[in-house]
């Protein structure tokens, strides 16, 4: 007997250390319920690179494009954008304050965290210069929450949400099914993103896109992100053509290059200008988002959900360098995305330092797609 209370002490002990603490702790699932959102379309400027530098080769950043019969020019990091903004009420008079967990998001809208069996109520308003919508990936939504204009068939009532106008309001009710949330070989959550889709091309361009987390309901907290998971990142992987922006003339650096854009059918043919595609992470290039946005605890369970955009260039290869991953069950530290794709990638730093999280396409990598993480001891 002596014998086997050792035993079961050794291996209690053994597993304390093999399993991240946040595992340990469990409680009452959480119950279901509305989860309540006031999102508005918001034109603001964005600058690509905020302090100014490019902090990847520690220097000054500068960056010059080629106009026909001229020299090379400066091109500015800012742009006009409209971007997802979490409000604190149906009065969208308070701006919600983002977390500083939650700065790395950038451009992003707000992480719109749900568990099985809840209901998710987005309040949207739009306050754009033209008609935008929310559309989401994975949870279920009926024809008037699904917010695409298509002839589908659907009443004029039901098409309501396709096209939100200018100074409009819309509530958009999406339930959060089993097949929302994790499968088989997934962790405790998944992810899936919404966006803009009455011009796909150019509102996500513009910038109208975000992240939708969906928890397992036996591994929820209460405020739906998972109980196992010790710090979350999203990031976005993403060629945007910002001279297919619907604020393309409000961005271009010289009058005689308003005539190039918007092109007119941006789905059909995207004509590339260099000094107008920034191939960014969460709308940050060449290391422009703060490392200590990305700083993380060596021996945390660390969930990372990558996506990427839309346009034609948005195949992308993210590397982690200094740290392994684990996606559905395999350990790498490169995964693949299509575009409009999404992964979810498990963490447990064990290499303290800072270190490069990139794209491997080359000529991404080279036109700014890396960030900095930091993993403290």
């Amino acid at each position: 007997m002596r014998y086997l209370a050792r035993l079961a002490a050794i291996v209690t002990a053994f597993l304390s250390l093999a399993v991240p603490s946040s595992t340990v702790a469990q409680g009452a699932p959480p119950r279901p319920r509305t989860r309540t959102w006031f999102i508005a379309a918001d034109q603001v400027t964005w600058n690509y690179v905020p302090g100014g530098r490019d902090e990847i080769a520690g220097r000054p950043f500068a960056d010059t494009a080629f106009f026909a019969n001229a020299k090379p020019r400066e091109v500015s990091t800012a742009y006009r954008k409209v971007l997802y903004r979490e409000y604190t009420d149906s009065s969208f008079r308070e701006l919600k304050p983002r977390p500083p967990e939650w700065k790395h998001l950038g451009f992003l809208g707000p992480v719109i965290h749900a568990v099985v069996g809840d209901t998710i109520r987005v309040v949207f308003r739009n306050d754009g210069p033209r008609a935008f919508s929310m559309h989401p990936h994975g949870v279920f939504y009926e024809k008037s929450s699904e917010g695409v204009p298509y002839n589908d068939g659907s009443s004029a009532r039901d098409k309501l949400d396709d096209s939100v106008p200018p100074g409009a309001t819309y509530t958009y009710i999406w339930a959060v099914p089993a097949r929302a949330g994790p499968g088989p070989m997934d962790g405790s959550s998944v992810m899936w993103m919404y966006h803009s889709h009455v011009n796909e091309v150019r509102d996500i361009d513009a910038g109208l896109i975000g992240p939708i987390i969906v928890t397992s309901r036996k591994m929820a907290r209460e405020d739906g992100t998972p109980r196992d998971v010790d710090r979350e990142l999203v990031t976005t992987f993403a060629q945007v053509e910002e001279n297919d922006s619907w604020l393309a003339n409000d961005n271009m650096p010289h009058d005689s290059l308003k005539f190039l854009g918007p092109i007119p059918n941006p789905s059909e043919v995207q004509a590339i200008y260099p000094w107008f595609s920034k191939f960014s992470i969460n709308g940050f290039v060449h290391g422009g988002m703060p490392v200590a946005d990305l700083t993380i605890r060596k021996g945390q369970h660390v969930r990372w959900y990558v996506m990427s955009s839309t346009n034609d260039f948005d195949f992308h290869s993210p590397h982690w360098h200094g740290n392994t991953v684990t996606i559905a069950g395999m350990r790498t530290d490169v995964t693949f995305l299509g575009p409009m794709a999404m992964v979810v990638a498990d963490m447990i730093p064990d290499d303290v330092g800072t270190w490069l999280f990139h794209c491997h396409v080359s000529f991404h990598n080279e036109g700014g797609m890396a960030v900095r993480y930091r993993v403290e001891p």
